[in-house]
């Protein structure tokens, strides 16, 4: 058994020799039109990514700030297709917890609006989102609401979570980009966190995802 599995580590070391050889004979064989036809490609990429940043800036990203009411929600989600809304109560004091977080994630990633709204100074917003506990960060890509993260329980059921774990429970919804492993909490650690499955909705959500209707 032993021998068949050597012989098969062996065999795959050799395939994956061989692939690198390859490559690297493309790359040596490369003549001077084709490194130009390369760096003017990844020059196109760079000003369409410069362009696309500053498109996010001028729409806000970057920063995490409050929304006045309603009505500027809406304005937002034309504007940005990621959305990170966090609805709070001054009276809670979780909801300052995740304020330094996500006052940290918005400028780390600003492929993503985030924002906060004031839960009872909206209550069409909250009732038609069906937000039922405070804190609640809504989660919203592409005009849908993807998915909720309710409370702290998906952070590890406790207050000192780490903002890399907010950011990885916020990536699995598809809100912000993210190179880690969705699939390994950064705070794994803490024996109190609740492993879930990827954009489940839970505490009495609809799993389906939801529409944003600009017209209200």
């Amino acid at each position: 058994m032993s021998n068949m599995l050597e012989n098969q580590l062996m065999t795959a070391a050799q395939v994956i020799e061989k692939q690198l050889d390859q490559q690297l004979d493309r790359l040596e064989n490369l003549d001077s039109d084709d490194l130009k036809t390369i760096r003017e490609q990844r020059l196109k990429e760079m000003k369409q990514q410069n362009l696309q940043k500053q498109e996010w800036l001028k729409n806000g990203h970057g920063i995490y700030n409050e929304l006045a009411d309603e009505k500027e929600f809406f304005e937002v989600s034309k504007k940005s297709p990621n959305i990170v809304c966090h609805f709070y109560r001054d009276s809670t004091e979780r909801c300052r917890i995740v304020d330094m977080h996500l006052k940290t994630l918005a400028t780390k990633h600003i492929e993503a609006k985030f924002c906060k709204v004031n839960a009872e100074k909206s209550p069409f917003l909250t009732q038609r989102l069906r937000i039922k506990v405070i804190p609640t960060i809504a989660l919203v890509k592409d005009s849908k609401t993807k998915d909720f993260i309710v409370g702290f329980t998906d952070l590890g059921n406790c207050d000192d979570f780490s903002t890399e774990m907010l950011e990885w429970r916020i990536a699995q919804s598809g809100a912000i980009e993210y190179k880690g492993d969705l699939l390994t909490p950064p705070d794994q650690k803490k024996k109190t966190y609740i492993n879930r499955p990827t954009k489940t909705i839970r505490s009495g959500y609809d799993s389906d995802d939801s529409d944003i209707d600009f017209d209200d």
